[in-house]
C-alpha cells in the first residue's frame, strides 16, 4: 500500500416485508438526524479565513486551536480538498480546471508542508480516462509526500468506479477503500457512492471491513473517516446521507474521538453527536443550494466576483494528547 500512498503513484412494513425504514434507517432516526441541520455549526470570518467551530457551552474556538497547533512541531497537519469536479462546463464555473489550480497554489502557500492531502471525492465531473489523467496530474503539484482520494458518484459514472480504481486504487480493498495510521491517528476512507439508489450505501462488505479494522485499537485513539457523502443525515430528501451508515457509527461509539470528514454537499457543515463529529467541506468548483431552498442540489450560478467565496480548502491539526481535531476552512478568494 506503500506505492498508492505516494503522491507520484497514483412500524407497518413495506412491500418487500421489512420494517418501516427509510433506506435502512428507522422513521424516527432519520427524522432524529434530519434535525440536525441549521444552527449546528458557528462559522466566523476573519482575514479571509472561515472557521468554524461547534457550537457548545464553553463556546470553543477549534479554529483558534489550528492556529497554535500549526505552529507545534510533530502535529499533524493534513488538508482536505473536495469535489474539483475536472471536466465540468457550465455557468457555475467556466473553469473549474483554473479554480482547481489556485487551491492547490494555496494547499503550497500555507506555510506548513502538510502531512497528506485527502481529495474526499467527485475529483472528475464525468469519469473519463482524460479527467483521471488531467486530475492526478495536478494533484502532483501539490507540495505533500502523500495524496489520498476517495471516490465520488461523479468518478463511478457507467463503470461502477473501475476507471476511478486503475487511476488511485492501488493498494486499496474491496471497491477502493483502505485505513492507514499516522501521528497517534487512525483514518479510515469508506466508498459510499457505488450501489446509489437515492442514499450514499456502503454495504456488508466494508461494513465488516470497519469492524475487523478497528478491533484491535486502543478506545482512546483518535479515528477520523472519510467519505464522500456524509455520513449524517445532512438532508436525505437530496441524497445527502448514507442509508447504513449508522451501522458503521455504532462501531465507533467507543472512542473518546471521531472525526468524518466527507464532500458532496459543496457547503460548510458541522455537527457533533456524543464523541463524533462530522464535518462536510466546501468545493473547488461550484457552489450547491443549501438544503430546502431551491428544487434540487444543482450547480449555483453566483456572480462572478462571488464565485471564490463560496469555494475553498481545508486544513487540520492534531496534537497528541488533545482529544479533538482542529479544523480551518479558508476561502480561496
Amino acid at each position: 500500500m506503500t506505492d498508492y500512498y505516494d503522491r507520484h503513484d497514483g412500524a407497518p412494513a413495506d412491500d418487500a416485508g421489512r420494517p418501516d425504514t427509510e433506506h435502512g434507517m428507522t422513521r424516527r432516526q432519520l427524522m432524529r438526524h434530519a434535525g440536525w441541520f441549521g444552527g449546528a455549526v458557528v462559522l466566523t470570518v476573519a482575514g479571509g479565513e472561515v472557521i468554524s467551530h461547534i457550537a457548545g457551552p464553553r463556546g470553543t474556538d477549534v479554529g483558534a486551536a489550528a492556529g497554535a497547533a500549526a505552529t507545534e512541531s510533530g502535529t499533524l497537519r493534513f488538508v482536505q480538498v473536495s469535489d474539483s469536479h475536472i471536466g465540468f462546463q457550465g455557468p457555475a464555473n467556466m473553469n473549474v480546471a483554473g479554480s482547481f489550480a489556485e487551491a492547490i497554489k494555496q494547499v503550497n502557500s500555507l506555510g506548513f508542508r502538510p502531512d497528506f492531502v485527502m481529495h474526499s471525492g467527485d475529483l472528475t465531473h464525468l469519469s473519463t480516462a482524460g479527467q483521471f489523467d488531467q486530475v492526478k496530474q495536478m494533484m502532483t503539484g501539490m507540495k505533500t509526500d502523500r495524496v489520498f482520494t476517495v471516490p465520488g458518484e461523479h468518478d463511478s459514472i457507467g463503470d461502477v468506479g473501475r476507471a476511478y480504481r486503475r487511476t488511485f486504487g492501488m493498494g486499496t480493498l474491496g471497491d477502493g477503500w483502505y485505513s492507514f495510521d499516522t501521528h497517534g491517528v487512525h483514518f479510515i476512507a469508506l466508498v459510499n457512492t457505488l450501489s446509489l439508489e437515492k442514499l450514499g450505501h456502503l454495504g456488508t462488505d466494508q461494513i465488516d471491513f470497519v469492524r475487523k479494522d478497528i478491533a484491535g485499537l486502543s478506545s482512546d485513539t483518535p479515528v477520523v473517516v472519510f467519505s464522500h457523502i456524509p455520513l449524517f443525515a445532512m438532508y436525505p430528501k437530496w441524497g445527502w446521507s448514507t442509508d447504513d451508515a449508522l451501522k458503521v457509527i455504532a462501531l465507533l461509539r467507543r472512542f473518546s474521538s471521531v472525526t468524518c470528514l466527507n464532500g458532496h454537499v459543496h457547503q460548510l457543515f458541522t455537527k457533533t453527536e456524543g464523541n463524533i463529529t462530522f464535518h462536510s467541506a466546501t468545493t473547488t468548483a461550484y457552489p450547491l443550494p443549501k438544503p430546502g431552498r431551491a428544487p434540487a442540489p444543482t450547480p449555483q450560478v453566483v456572480p462572478a466576483r462571488q464565485l471564490k467565496d463560496a469555494l475553498g480548502i481545508r486544513s487540520v491539526g492534531y496534537r497528541q494528547g488533545d482529544r479533538e481535531l482542529a479544523i480551518k476552512d479558508q476561502r480561496l478568494a
